[in-house]
């Protein structure tokens, strides 16, 4: 009762929703004209899309809400059935019901949240006993749903896919799921390239990857050709920003860039990355040891001062003309947070420490997948994997960020109850009923 009551805080206290900086008027231009973006998938577009005409963006936060609840029950549901007792399984879905993050997550305009849920959910329908080629086909459809909702989804649906290869699940349930699972993807490559001329699910990955390498990047030792020299850096490596920055900043060198500014990103940065292997690594490096800090945010005083995304609120804040029109227009009225009290203190009193610090979150996953092996749990290896792909990745591929690590939550614990499950019999792919 008291994950409904967090988030029916956040439903009294912050109307009708929160704003990640220009990223959610973005998605929400897109679930009005639909068509392929640059910098990320149009999924969450369309489910803003489905949600709309209708009460606005309050239904957007309460649908997110209940998904996030729902999440929880299959997850616990599951767990009971492969025989943890219902205390064990109650206190591995915890963070799922009371991390304030989560609930923070689902009441954004942002695609996190509905990420989550797809990429956990299409793991949970493959971790049923029994597994057949309608079932495959479902696992496959959400798992790709999900990498249309976030590109890192597509790291999911493969894993996935080796899980089926890896247990010979025979070629009727392994062909259902990659039908099922690159239908989708293929069709939205094919809806990008008709528009844009770029068969992909993005026209960024080298942008991002280029970011990446900007906070280390030796241009006297990559020594790129004279087309790719403009993208060079002439800040000293001991004071350049985060990666973010360098794609969105006015003083960024990729807008010296002239031609497919993505293809020419991406040859500078694996230029970089062959050129500078070690310092790649030791960026990326850098960046995972953000997993070590007890506290996931900075101080309340930069929430203060409005410049923290990731704690609720202390001060209402106008939208800026250039995004007005665009959330008013979904909205169907004035748009902007109002914050409500008492209902926003108590959340903001809550979310001070409310959360499962990423240091516990990264040492059980550590103990997970090794305890999975000697156990024999190979169940546990699927979503354990997912949740540790889901972590790693984005610094090697973008940077950190503490909401990339969130939607590995309800993975790792998934992991966790299968990995400490007591044994039972090995059962059939084909032909035990669910």
């Amino acid at each position: 009762m008291l994950g409904l009551a967090l988030r029916g805080l956040a439903m009294l206290g912050y109307r009708p929703a929160l704003f990640f900086w220009a990223d959610s008027f973005a998605y929400l231009e897109s679930a009005a004209r639909p068509v392929p973006g640059a910098f990320r998938p149009l999924g969450y577009s369309l489910f803003l899309g489905a949600l709309a005409p209708g009460p606005g963006l309050a239904l957007v936060t309460a649908v997110q809400h209940l998904l996030g609840v729902g999440l929880a029950a299959a997850v616990y549901a599951l767990l009971v059935r492969r025989g943890l007792p219902g205390w064990g399984a109650t206190a591995l879905v915890t963070p799922l019901l009371y991390d304030e993050f989560l609930v923070l997550l689902e009441h954004m305009v942002m695609a996190d949240a509905l990420f989550t849920v797809l990429a956990t959910g299409g793991v949970l329908v493959l971790l049923r006993r029994r597994v057949t080629p309608a079932t495959a086909a479902l696992a496959g459809l959400v798992l790709s749903l999900s990498a249309l909702t976030r590109t890192v989804g597509v790291m999911v649906l493969a894993l996935a896919g080796a899980r089926l290869l890896l247990r010979r699940t025979g070629w009727r349930v392994w062909g259902a799921f990659a039908v099922a699972g690159l239908a989708p993807l293929l069709a939205y490559a094919t809806w990008m390239a008709a528009t844009s001329g770029v068969f992909g699910l993005t026209r960024a990955d080298g942008l991002f990857l280029w970011a990446r390498t900007m906070t280390f990047a030796d241009c006297s030792v990559i020594r790129p050709e004279p087309r790719l020299a403009p993208l060079c850096p002439d800040t000293p490596v001991a004071g350049r920003p985060a990666p973010p920055f360098w794609l969105w900043a006015p003083w960024s060198p990729i807008r010296k860039a002239h031609g497919d500014r993505n293809a020419l990103a991406g040859r500078f940065a694996r230029a970089a990355v062959l050129a500078q292997p070690g310092d790649y690594l030791a960026a990326a490096g850098s960046d995972l040891r953000w997993l070590l800090r007890w506290e996931r945010t900075t101080s309340r005083a930069a929430a203060t001062k409005r410049t923290n995304p990731y704690w609720f609120p202390f001060e209402e804040r106008p939208l800026r003309p250039s995004v007005r029109p665009v959330a008013e227009a979904y909205e169907g009225g004035p748009a902007a947070t109002r914050i409500h009290e008492p209902y926003a203190g108590l959340l903001r009193a809550y979310q001070r420490f409310g959360y499962l610090p990423f240091p516990l979150l990264a040492l059980a996953l550590a103990g997970t997948l090794p305890l999975a092996v000697v156990r024999r749990r190979g169940d546990a290896l699927l979503p354990g994997l997912a949740a540790a792909a889901l972590i790693v990745a984005p610094p090697f591929l973008a940077g950190f960020d503490v909401r990339y690590v969130v939607p590995a939550i309800p993975l790792a614990c998934l992991a966790a109850g299968l990995a400490l499950s007591p044994r039972t019999r090995r059962l059939s792919c084909d032909n035990v009923p669910a």
